[in-house]
């Protein structure tokens, strides 16, 4: 049978049509830009290298955290004890302008009960609070304290300085006045060193707290008894 040539076709012949021509690499390269062999050699060396630091910082602490118990089997450090044995208050008065006028002064002990532990005092640093607010501060002298002794504090706050309270700290402060029993808070920032026979340690920073009632001295009458306090000893700070 004859085929009737189509017009649109304009009587050209089209055979079948032409595969897309493949491209070819050579063996050993790949797109993108990789370094094959190169790479993974990179890959394992980073990772050898981090395992290796690894080790190396857990060996130390390891190493580190056996000589602490060994330290602490020989020597058995006991915490140091502050004591407020004595305070005296003359003057404690806020005025209308939010300024507190006080005289305030302490004698402290501080005991270190240790037998084979001096211990250096580099700073100490008194703070006197009330209701959470300084109104206070004394740097007194550093000192060593050696074994099993006992040692005495005595800072002393006297001045004026700004106290602004709030209004349920303010109504506890003028019922206290009408009482004459003062809810004061006496803080110690320490920097310390202890010394095991020829070593020293680095140092630390242990806050001493002290939470005082002291009654008011005017002129020679007391408002009451103070009582000799115990003071909390804080490793955290």
């Amino acid at each position: 049978m004859k085929e009737t040539p189509q017009p649109h076709l304009n009587g050209a012949f089209y055979g079948p049509s032409i595969p897309p021509e493949k491209s070819y690499h050579r063996p050993g390269r790949r797109g993108g830009g990789g370094c094959g062999f190169f790479n993974c050699c990179c890959g394992c060396l980073c990772s050898c290298l981090f395992n290796l630091i690894f080790q190396i910082l857990f060996t130390i602490l390891l190493i580190a955290g056996i000589i602490l118990f060994i330290f602490w089997l020989i020597f058995r450090p006991n915490p140091v004890k502050f004591h407020v044995t004595e305070a005296s208050l003359t003057q404690f008065d806020l005025s209308p302008n939010n300024t507190l006028y006080y005289n305030l002064a302490l004698n402290m002990t501080v005991r270190n009960p240790n037998k084979r532990i001096g211990i250096y005092y580099d700073q100490i640093e008194v703070r006197g609070l009330y209701e959470d607010q300084r109104f206070a501060v004394t740097n007194l002298t550093r000192f060593y304290q050696g074994h099993k002794k006992t040692d005495y504090l005595s800072p002393v706050f006297k001045g004026q300085n700004l106290l602004v309270l709030e209004k349920k700290d303010l109504s506890k402060f003028n019922s206290e006045k009408d009482s004459g029993m003062y809810s004061i808070d006496v803080k110690l920032f320490l920097r310390v060193r202890f010394k095991l026979a020829l070593f020293k340690t680095m140092k630390f920073k242990p806050k001493i707290e002290c939470n005082l009632k002291v009654p008011l001295d005017t002129k020679g009458k007391v408002s009451g008894n103070f009582t000799a306090t115990k003071c909390d000893f804080d490793w955290r700070h």
